[in-house]
């Protein structure tokens, strides 16, 4: 055989060595689908949000008054059982107060007064004082607020049932669609859950106006969302 002849020969069994290794190389067919559920939960937490809010012609006196009012808030918080570790202040500022004399623009606005606000995050644990908390606060002087927002000190037993449940749905969603199209499921390629999961919680307001005895307040049940995200391999 002549040297053109033993170089084709060359050529054509290195293609017939190498073409079944990129045929099983082929990536195999496969159902990607989204898992969701929810589970309940009872909240055992209540954060609310209080703000003392006070004027006065001076920054000195507008801030005098205000603290003096967050201080019997504060000592009515630890004699209603609300520990040190559960009041945060959230926020605090001194503002002036304005008056601009007419046609606006032709003279600078003068300073008239001062408002300070001070905003203070109560926890409250025992969700049967969260009334008697509010109401207290008021009276003592809290004139701003005050969203409230119900949690759950430990959410793992809900978010366990939730990724269950998130789970069984995919898997009944990819044999629906895999008994749809004919084919059979194989193994698991991958299963991940999406990180943004948690919904918290109903809100509400708790405004100045509620000074009854006893402020009615409602809690409701906590939503915690999980979804999954499935891929599945179809059998060949």
């Amino acid at each position: 055989m002549n040297r053109t002849g033993l170089l084709s020969w060359a050529i054509v069994s290195c293609l017939l060595a190498v073409l079944p290794l990129h045929a099983s190389a082929a990536e195999p067919g496969e159902i990607a689908v989204t898992g969701e559920a929810q589970s309940l939960l009872v909240p055992d937490i209540a954060v609310l949000d209080l703000t003392v809010m006070r004027e006065a012609d001076t920054a000195r006196a507008a801030l005098d008054e205000n603290s003096a009012a967050m201080r019997a808030v504060l000592e009515a918080m630890g004699k209603a059982g609300v520990e040190a570790r559960d009041l945060q202040t959230s926020n605090f500022n001194i503002q002036p107060r304005y008056h601009y004399d007419k046609p606006r623009g032709e003279t600078p606005p003068r300073i008239v007064g001062y408002t300070v606000r001070n905003s203070l995050a109560v926890t409250v644990r025992d969700l049967e004082k969260l009334g008697a908390v509010i109401d207290r606060a008021v009276s003592l002087g809290v004139n701003e607020g005050g969203n409230i927002r119900f949690t759950n000190a430990d959410p793992s037993v809900a978010l366990e049932v939730a990724r269950q449940l998130a789970v069984r749905d995919a898997m009944a969603k990819a044999a629906t669609l895999a008994e749809a199209a004919g084919v059979r499921l194989g193994r698991i390629l991958s299963l991940s859950e999406d990180q943004n999961r948690m919904q918290p919680v109903m809100m509400m307001e708790a405004r100045a106006a509620m000074s009854d005895a006893s402020v009615p307040i409602a809690s409701g049940e906590n939503t915690y969302r999980v979804r999954v995200q499935l891929r599945i391999a179809i059998e060949q």
